[in-house]
């Protein structure tokens, strides 16, 4: 009990873990809030009060964005055009993730100070932008995480016929640690796909399914993504500490 409880606060004690945390309660609470409000017909208090404490809590992680920029562009200049990566594809594709990363903070920015009537600007657009690049860095996120897989299974054949001939033990060693790989880029697909389906939702009418998810569907969408990220985020915590 005791060490669950010191997980839990150290989970909560740095800003990557709080957001995972604040994130998977965002939508966790719209997922049941919109499942009650449909099921009564939006008469449903609790689910209406739940779809306001969602709100919330994503208000609060957009404001905690505001400080986010220089953390982005310290890791944007340390993978610069990643000349340390053999694949060139893989390269250029990692290479556009952190440009629309890294122009997403400032477009959010603005579209959050026009809510807040600080500028004088529709946030509207800006709201859309930050989507459209959001929704750019997912999608080329799943297309990299795939064609890493494709890679892995090539290298996990080609120890597969190495052990055959020899060396098998190392051959079997190298295939488990290559399947582990290939299962965290496809939680990293699944996850990158669920939020890219809820990043069209969000996109102006007419694009797509754009504005037709219901809100328990945006919920389930976003909580499937957020558990897998806490689960990966778990995963590394006790790798690292092993």
């Amino acid at each position: 009990m005791e060490s669950s409880l010191k997980s839990v606060v150290n989970l909560l004690e740095s800003y990557r873990g709080r957001d995972k945390v604040v994130r998977t309660l965002c939508y966790g609470s719209q997922l049941v809030g919109g499942l009650m409000s449909q099921k009564t017909g939006d008469s449903s208090q609790l689910g209406k009060s739940l779809l306001l404490f969602s709100a919330q809590l994503s208000h609060c992680r957009t404001v905690l964005r505001l400080f986010d920029d220089l953390s982005m562009a310290a890791y944007s200049q340390s993978y610069g055009l990643g000349a340390t990566e053999q694949d060139k594809v893989l390269r250029w594709m990692s290479v556009l993730i952190n440009f629309a990363d890294q122009l997403y903070y400032p477009c959010e920015h603005i579209a959050w100070a026009a809510d807040a009537e600080l500028i004088k600007v529709k946030s509207a657009k800006w709201w859309t932008l930050c989507t459209a690049l959001w929704g750019l860095s997912l999608l080329m996120g799943t297309l990299r995480s795939l064609r890493i897989i494709l890679k892995l299974r090539r290298k996990a054949q080609k120890y597969r016929r190495a052990g055959q001939v020899g060396e098998r033990d190392e051959a079997v060693i190298v295939t488990v640690d290559i399947q582990r790989k290939i299962c965290e880029e496809v939680l990293n697909v699944l996850s990158s796909l669920a939020d890219l389906s809820n990043a069209v939702h969000w996109m102006p009418p007419g694009f797509l399914w754009a504005g037709r998810f219901p809100n328990w569907l945006v919920g389930l969408m976003g909580t499937f993504s957020s558990l897998i990220g806490m689960l990966q985020m778990c995963s590394s915590d006790q790798s690292v500490s092993v």
